[in-house]
């Protein structure tokens, strides 16, 4: 991957990830899924404890990458609020509502993927941890 598109994804990346911790999403983690998948090159993982938790930090999200002028290609499950999947070309994001998570498991899924968690008392996140 050009380097150019690299910090593209990773700021792409930490968009996404600022504008779920300030709608205090919960258990979040990031895969970089770059090395195993031709889709993508993150995927960011968190979950909400309400429907509406779900649907605003997915609303979050939308506004965020759109006041830098980032489009999604695709968002889907607004609606129920149980699974909001939202597709930013090199950057997937998947909320879940806390007791949906745990059946899907994509983290155990994409285990081979390097993860980096983000503890859920964290305000925002200025980089990525080396290796991501």
């Amino acid at each position: 991957m050009a380097k150019r598109k690299k910090d593209e994804s990773r700021e792409r990346a930490l968009l996404c990830i600022n504008a779920a911790l300030e709608k205090k999403a919960k258990d979040l983690k990031i895969l970089k899924v770059s090395e195993i998948s031709a889709f993508a090159d993150y995927f960011i993982i968190c979950s909400g404890t309400s429907d509406r938790q779900v649907r605003a930090v997915a609303g979050a999200i939308q506004e965020n990458l759109k006041s830098q002028g980032i489009l999604p290609l695709g968002v889907e499950g607004e609606a129920t609020g149980s699974w909001v999947l939202m597709d930013y070309d090199d950057v997937i994001i998947h909320i879940f509502l806390e007791s949906v998570r745990g059946f899907y498991d994509l983290e155990r899924l994409w285990s081979e993927a390097p993860q980096m968690a983000v503890p859920d008392e964290t305000v925002s996140l200025k980089a990525l941890s080396e290796g991501m």
